[in-house]
């Protein structure tokens, strides 16, 4: 699935491309025609996201609300536009380029009371100006809950998943099942300040990226990291494989229904 990066990252572009202009919104599959209808020929005010969802907001009551889940892909193009190929969920045509959403898990036109409610479910994102840092460790500060288990709770922190979790703990020594109500203030300070630079790095990269320029493969003489994701990482999907630091073998396990990674020496528990 998608992390915040991502959303914002297109967020972005959505809002440089379409802001400010009117809109064809179209659903060639159907799926979304009754919605897409309610949009078609507005102007799209702004774009933005909210941890993993996305939003291009029409007006008060129009707002189209996007979230990615497992399957969903955003694709773009200038135009002309190519005719729709497979399902597409939603398409966009403005002045100079078209966008294509496919098999999002959901893609829907809520009101502004509706916009609100989602906000309030989610945690605050760390790429966004109105993150409040003081409720996320009001959160994390009173939980028994591991550390590694609250970081992926969206109610908690917006944005963050399974690749991000990993590599913010690596980097900071901290073991995944460190409840969170045993971490330093200071310490969360200094995770939360690396939180969001390296997500601010992931909007601008496109990937994520968390490997310390002293440990990247033109410093050590390592081979550059060949996975479908991208990017060089400490210890995501690197179970098996000696630790980048220590050496020692990186291990996995599942954790909130996902596989985690950790390096038992640099992040003793």
């Amino acid at each position: 699935m998608p992390e915040g990066h991502t959303l914002h990252r297109l967020a972005r572009l959505h809002h440089e491309r379409y802001a400010g202009t009117a809109v064809r919104v179209t659903s060639p599959q159907g799926r979304f025609a009754a919605d897409a209808a309610l949009v078609d020929g507005q102007v799209l005010r702004r774009a933005e996201a909210h941890g993993k969802h996305l939003f291009h907001v029409y007006g008060e009551d129009r707002v189209v609300h996007v979230h990615l889940g497992l399957y969903g892909t955003f694709a773009e193009s200038a135009l002309p536009a190519a005719d729709p190929v497979g399902q597409v969920r939603m398409r966009l045509v403005g002045r100079t380029h078209w966008t294509d959403l496919r098999g999002p898990t959901r893609c829907e036109v809520l009101t502004g009371v509706e916009v609100d409610a989602l906000h309030a479910r989610l945690g605050p994102d760390p790429l966004r100006a109105d993150a409040d840092q003081e409720r996320v460790w009001d959160r994390v500060s009173r939980s028994r809950s591991a550390i590694a288990v609250l970081l992926m709770d969206q109610a908690v922190i917006a944005g963050v998943g399974n690749v991000y979790r990993a590599e913010l703990l690596f980097r900071h020594g901290v073991h995944p099942m460190t409840p969170g109500k045993s971490l330093d203030r200071a310490l969360w300070d200094d995770m939360w300040s690396d939180l969001v630079a390296l997500m601010e790095l992931g909007v601008h990269r496109g990937r994520i990226d968390t490997v310390r320029d002293e440990h990247l493969p033109e410093a050590t003489g390592r081979a550059p990291r060949q996975d479908r994701h991208g990017g060089e990482v400490y210890v995501y999907r690197r179970a098996g494989l000696p630790c980048l630091i220590c050496g020692t073998e990186i291990r996995t396990e599942v954790l909130v229904a996902r596989n985690n990674f950790w390096c038992p020496t640099c992040q003793p528990a």
